[in-house]
């Protein structure tokens, strides 16, 4: 699929609600006690390690461009 193809349908109401779902739900899974004892793997630790250290601007600014 084109870049700007995925633009359009991050920018449509259907595509947000799905993205919106599907958070909900991973957040639902992820609060369940069977998974919370589980330890987090090593590499996911490092993709949230990068993600958080992001500054709120740069995500400000990516999300920004998706939208105009």
């Amino acid at each position: 699929m084109r870049p700007e193809r995925q633009h359009q349908n991050w920018r449509s109401e259907a595509a947000s609600r799905l993205w919106l779902s599907g958070l909900i739900a991973a957040m639902q899974h992820a609060e369940r006690p069977e998974v919370r004892r589980e330890p987090v793997s090593p590499e996911t630790l490092a993709e949230l390690r990068a993600q958080l250290a992001l500054t709120a601007s740069f995500r400000s600014s990516q999300i920004s461009t998706l939208r105009h």
